[in-house]
């Protein structure tokens, strides 16, 4: 279906667009006003081409209207996304000028675009809102001191970036390539922040620092904490493979000594055993602490041989663990009487031990939650 509404495109094509025309500071001049173009979570970068789909009627006309002209707009990032006709307020006031090089217009009324980034551009005011979005514009003057700290700057963002594409395997060689042969900061920063898949709100910010050093800065912070969240993540990856592989391991040891207990004939009168007693120790309804205690030995009763020394003492004392009445309890008899009997008929003498029984006894009747 994709294909078929492809071949029923109209494409457009389209020379490239130039600023060839200076400002007396170098920047490039742009023309006074120029149509605006809502570009959603897209923030576009000067040197930087993008494709671009559009469907809104006003978006359509804008894009019309700079084809037929000098192919020249603005575009700029929104500030909810899910605005599908965003007034002016709706718009970032930092942007980027860019050319249209190319245009199809497909059979469902949409439209998609080849644009290429130019210039970084502020948005002074709208001059028009219908049919499409016009401003006044220009390009924005950016602040670039040559100093040892910036080149400093500059080689550890392209070092950091060259780390952080090495734990990226789906980002393609060219890149890489491309940020080592960048030699201007601006340019670099620009250039990998537009690779980056980080929230559009960030990009946004640093499309708009025209300050170099502070923006290779904004950069480097978001490189730190991209690379820290792709460690932390191949390490846990890790962990979980080194996990699962531990227990594939364990599975196939006691496959395999099933299998030799089989050939000694000890596997399935051992097997039983062994199950019946994980059954009573499930059944005993032990602390925490105990049964932990009791699969522990239980394991150990497992690996072992029968004719080990300490094959009996280990099933005793899992016997002793399991027979123990961990949830059951007998009714308290506190009556002294009683208890003054039954200590009499069953031990001779100890009169200071019966006498500390009674009176504890005796307290716990006057309190009975002590």
């Amino acid at each position: 279906m994709d294909e078929e509404k492809k071949s029923d495109a109209i494409e457009v094509s389209i020379e490239p667009a130039e600023v060839t025309e200076l400002t007396s500071d170098g920047r490039p001049k742009l023309p006074a006003e120029l149509p605006v173009l809502p570009a959603g979570t897209n923030v576009i970068f000067p040197g930087m081409m993008v494709p671009l789909i559009f469907s809104g009627e006003r978006s359509i006309r804008c894009i019309d209207e700079t084809v037929v002209k000098d192919r020249l707009l603005v575009l700029t990032a929104q500030k909810d996304p899910d605005e599908e006709d965003p007034s002016p307020d709706s718009l970032h006031r930092v942007g980027c000028a860019g050319a249209v090089l190319k245009m199809l217009k497909f059979p469902d009324g949409t439209t998609r675009i080849l644009a290429q980034g130019i210039v970084r551009a502020t948005i002074h005011d709208y001059t028009q809102t219908e049919p499409f979005l016009k401003a006044r514009v220009e390009s924005a003057k950016e602040v670039e001191r040559k100093t040892r700290k910036l080149e400093a700057l500059a080689a550890n963002v392209s070092n950091e970036f060259q780390r952080l594409v090495g734990l990226m395997p789906n980002v393609a060689d060219e890149v890489k390539v491309t940020a080592l042969n960048i030699k201007e900061p601006g340019k670099l920063a620009d250039f990998i922040t537009s690779n980056l898949s980080i929230k559009a709100g960030e990009k946004q910010l640093i499309l708009a620092e025209f300050d170099v050093q502070a923006r290779l800065g904004r950069v480097a912070g978001v490189l730190s904490r991209e690379i820290q969240l792709l460690e932390l993540g191949s390490r846990i990856q890790k962990e979980v493979q080194d996990t699962m592989s531990k227990n594939q391991r364990q599975y196939y040891l006691r496959q395999q000594l099933k299998a030799i207990q089989q050939e000694l004939g000890e596997g399935d009168e051992r097997t039983q055993e062994i199950e019946e007693l994980q059954q009573q120790v499930k059944d005993a309804r032990m602390t925490e602490e105990a049964e932990r205690e009791a699969e522990k030995e239980l394991g150990r009763l497992a690996r072992m041989s029968p004719s080990a020394a300490e094959y009996s003492v280990i099933r005793t004392y899992l016997d002793w663990l399991i027979g123990l009445p961990w949830s059951k309890a007998s009714e308290d008899n506190l009556d002294g009487k009683t208890a003054a009997k039954v200590l009499d008929e069953n031990h001779h003498d100890l009169d200071k031990v019966k006498e500390r029984i009674l009176e504890y006894l005796a307290v716990r009747r006057l309190k009975p939650d002590s």
